[in-house]
Formats: C-alpha cells, structure tokens, sequence
C-alpha cells in the first residue's frame, strides 16, 4: 500500500456489533474509515466526534434538541463530548460513508 493511497479494496472488514462494519487505516492519532451501517445496527448513544461524508442512504441523528436526517452528498462534523451524543437511526436498508476520526 503506497503511504498517500489507501485503497480500501484490500483492508478486511471489521464488525464490532451487529448492522456495523467498516475499514480503517490508522495513523498519526487519526483514522479514515470506510463504514457501512445496516438497517439491524441497535439502537445506541454514541459521545464521539465524527467528521463524515455520506457516499449512499439516509440516516438520522437525534439529539438532545435537534434531529437531522443525513442524505447523499450530505457532510457531517460531531464534535466529541456529551452534550454532542448522539443516536443514529438507518432510513434505508445500507448507509455507506467515509468518516475521519481521532482515536
């Protein structure tokens, strides 16, 4: 693998629950992750920060005051902290995002 491509075509999957996969290259304190997320993931509260784009479906996110529903082309940018969690719902059958992340 070259030190600026990553080609993602080459990593395994991961599955740490069920209805969440994803492959990662970590380096530097940082990831870039490849995520699929099924219409099975559980329902659960995430306090992480994400920074994202969504490559295929529709998810929503709830928060404390606000829910907003993720297309498409949509970017996102979650800070880390409680009062930034979060709980991810999945629209459709498959979202499928590219997300950079601190570890």
């Amino acid at each position: 693998m070259s030190d600026y491509r990553v080609d993602f075509t080459q990593m395994p999957w991961e599955t740490p629950i069920d209805g969440l996969r994803f492959k990662a290259l970590r380096r530097g304190g940082r990831q870039l992750r490849l995520v699929e997320y099924g219409k099975d993931m559980a329902p659960h509260i995430c306090a992480k920060g994400h920074i994202g784009f969504v490559l295929e479906g529709r998810m929503e996110l709830r928060f404390a005051n606000e829910v907003t529903t993720l297309n498409p082309g949509d970017g996102l940018f979650i800070p880390s902290g409680e009062q930034h969690q979060h709980e991810t719902i999945i629209l459709t059958d498959v979202v499928r995002m590219v997300m950079v992340e601190d570890l």
